[in-house]
């Protein structure tokens, strides 16, 4: 596992088309923006989790997960 420090505003890029930046720091709370290619399924750890254990077809790109709060607008 790579471990990577950073600051807010700062990026990691993964491979081409995946984009993580640092949105803000909030004592032990970090928010982070993901850009991904739109067919490219992005999920937190405990859904991806729930969907595996139901055998469940994860929801279609598009679809929002209600626990996950509604997405920030872009700044770029």
């Amino acid at each position: 596992m790579l471990t990577l420090t950073r600051k807010v505003g700062q990026k990691i890029r993964i491979g081409d088309q995946i984009e993580i930046v640092v949105r803000e720091i909030r004592g032990r709370q970090v928010r982070l923006g993901i850009s991904a290619p739109q067919g490219l399924p992005v999920y937190r750890e405990e859904l991806y989790q729930q969907i595996a254990q139901e055998g469940a077809n994860p929801k279609e790109p598009g679809e929002e997960d209600a626990a996950a709060g509604t997405p920030e607008p872009a700044d770029e």
